[in-house]
């Protein structure tokens, strides 16, 4: 059983940054064609995609509302992923989520930012003050 674990949620203050990071574990096998990514949830507000990375590539997406803000990396040996973001708006403020999807729609899920992944952590809270 696939487990994810998030970290690095804080309250801030608009223009700080914060990282977030996320480990899975139990994870066997190659994760050449796997995604990961981060997805965040508003109160009253449905989940939405805010970045996501190819395993194999390491090729990144980003949603438009945190292009040129966030970064999103991954660990090369070990199943991590980090969540770089810079300049934090009230906006911001959500649960973020890390989801992991090996599935044979793993890339399209990836590169479309679809919160249908497969395994999702508990989340961690992140919340921008003005």
């Amino acid at each position: 059983q696939v487990d994810l674990v998030e970290d690095g949620g804080a309250s801030v203050a608009a223009g700080e940054s914060l990282t977030l990071s996320c480990v899975a574990s139990g994870y066997h096998g190659s994760d050449s064609n796997c995604c990961m990514g981060w997805f965040r949830q508003a109160p009253g507000k449905e989940r939405e995609g805010v970045a996501t990375i190819w395993r194999g590539s390491g090729s990144p997406f980003y949603a438009d509302s945190v292009k040129g803000r966030f970064t999103i990396s991954k660990d090369v040996v070990r199943m991590f992923i980090y969540l770089q973001m810079f300049t934090l708006k009230p906006e911001d403020t959500a649960i973020y989520y890390c989801a992991l999807d090996c599935s044979p729609d793993s890339w399209r899920r990836c590169h479309s930012l679809a919160p249908s992944f497969g395994t999702w952590g508990r989340g961690t809270a992140v919340m921008v003050s003005a």
